[in-house]
């Protein structure tokens, strides 16, 4: 009980401590200095709740309840809970908001909304999300007498688009169910620090432009892996085999109800040199080629690379981070964000995307992260196609008080798309942009990535209005949604 009683002090204490400093750093240093006082909160509660238990075992051993060598068991397993090398944990992402047009009605919305955007072209997400989305991680750790760990996981996810309280529609999902084995001792030279996975699961080193909801690479599925194999000293790399499933679909047109399906496997290297990430991947999709999709041959096969730099700078300009990356695929590799989530590629599809975003303090109290996101492809779904497609983006945050600040953000996005007659689509040429204003409430602000928030939000939104031409089932166009005209809204957004 004495022992319970010493945390709220020892929180107490931190909490001053923390607001003491705030007149005394700037804003990088500042955020540090919690992000390091949050850790040392966590760690005395775990050393607290590890030293109860340590005095149960003690008091369970005077007593003759247990032998010497269980309680030597039972301390080394608190000792690996308090470290937090073993035991439960949960994490969890979540957005939800209410997005209302100038009519007081909902409307179309997300990063994904432009004629664009079924080609991956997103915009800005601030003050232009409608959905509801919500993720639930559950990890367990275990940490073996030989020194061998385990890392289970299971992830839970849920999105809808309606308001209500109770969705009919809202679908759960089991998107991630892995084992990851590392710190093997029977695993030397190269495989010394090397882990080995196997199930479902996203890959660990997706990265992504949090601005636009957008990935520079997703892979994901289910298959296996091996991390960090140590191939040189300055050369780490990563293998692994993926599988996703193309949904069904009619193998002859003359026969509608004898449906194929076929599987994309995704063989990848994923190599590190540095700062550098040299990716390389080989797709392949038995019988994908029978697929009818009008002109022009479904592809069955492809090849995707990917060259990034993860700068530890703001493009060597002041304190930060930026992110680079250039990526190239053909035939199944065409689609370069979500590797082997398109069957509809023709075997000549081609696409090459460039990916640029940093984040920096361009004063102490004023933040800033700017995104060019861009991709020309061509004969992708039929011979002849041509898309091209560039995001300008730029998010500006000024951190008022401790619990108050107000982003600004700006897209831009210029399309020029030429279907080439496939379906009802019609070539299109224009300019999309959107200004959002979002007073924003935290806890704490400080820093890019500090959730939860509680954003109140305005936007305007206009386009060309050739850009309503391009799908008529598609929200640009539709009635309430032509452009040149406002939004306003709500959104919670967390994660840890």
């Amino acid at each position: 009980m004495k022992i319970a009683l010493l945390r709220t002090p020892l929180a107490a204490a931190v909490a001053v401590a923390s607001i003491g400093m705030t007149g005394l750093a700037t804003a990088d240093s500042l955020e540090q200095r919690l992000l390091d006082l949050e850790n040392r909160v966590a760690a005395a509660e775990q050393r607290a709740s590890a030293a109860e238990q340590r005095a149960e075992l003690a008091e369970a051993q005077a007593e003759g309840r247990l032998s010497g060598d269980e309680v030597e068991e039972r301390l080394a397993k608190v000792e690996r809970q308090a470290s937090g090398e073993e035991g439960f944990s949960f994490n969890a992402y979540a957005r939800s908001g209410l997005l209302l047009g100038e009519d007081r009605k909902s409307i179309e919305g997300g990063p994904y909304v432009t004629p664009a955007g079924g080609l991956g072209g997103a915009v800005g997400r601030l003050g232009n999300e409608p959905d509801t989305y919500a993720e639930a991680i559950l990890n367990y750790r275990m940490q073996f007498d030989n020194g061998a760990k385990a890392h289970y996981r299971t992830m839970l996810a849920s999105g809808t688009t309606t308001s209500n309280d109770w969705d009919g529609d809202s679908n759960l999902n089991v998107r991630q169910v892995y084992a990851e084995f590392s710190d093997l001792p029977s695993f030397t030279g190269t495989f010394e620090n090397a882990s080995i996975w196997a199930g479902k699961r996203f890959d660990r080193d997706n990265f992504d432009i949090h601005w636009l909801d957008s990935d520079f690479i997703f892979l994901a599925g289910t298959g296996a892996g091996i991390y960090d194999m140590q191939l040189a000293d300055n050369w780490r790399s990563n293998v692994s085999v993926y599988g996703r499933s193309f949904s069904d679909y009619p193998v002859r047109p003359e026969f509608p109800g004898d449906d194929g399906s076929t599987d994309s496997l995704i063989l990848t290297s994923n190599n590190y040199f540095g700062n550098w990430q040299w990716m390389v991947n080989a797709l392949s999709a038995a019988d994908n080629d029978e697929r009818d999709i009008g002109e022009g041959q479904a592809a069955d096969s492809g090849f995707h690379t990917m060259v990034a730099y993860h700068g530890d700078s703001f493009f060597g300009l002041g304190e930060g981070n930026y992110k680079v990356a250039l990526l190239h695929g053909q035939g199944l590799g065409a689609e370069v964000k979500g590797l082997g989530s398109d069957g509809e590629l023709t075997e000549d599809a081609q696409a090459t995307r460039l990916g640029i975003y940093g984040t920096t303090y361009v004063a102490p109290n004023w933040r800033f992260a700017p995104v060019l996101f861009g991709e020309v492809s061509k004969d992708r779904y039929v011979d002849g196609d041509d898309y091209k497609w560039l995001t300008l983006n730029a998010r500006l945050v000024n951190e008022i008080t401790q619990n108050f600040e107000m982003q600004y953000e700006a897209s831009y996005q210029y399309m020029d798309l030429d279907p080439n007659g496939r379906g009802d689509l019609n070539t299109v040429n224009g300019d999309f942009g959107k200004f959002t204003i979002a007073p924003t409430f935290k806890p704490q602000v400080g820093g890019f990535w500090q959730r939860p928030e509680i954003r109140l939000f305005a936007s305007y939104t206009d386009w060309d209005r050739e850009l309503n031409d391009y799908d008529a089932d598609a929200a640009f166009g539709s009635d309430g949604f032509t452009g040149g005209q406002w939004s306003f809204g709500v959104q919670t957004e967390v994660w840890f």
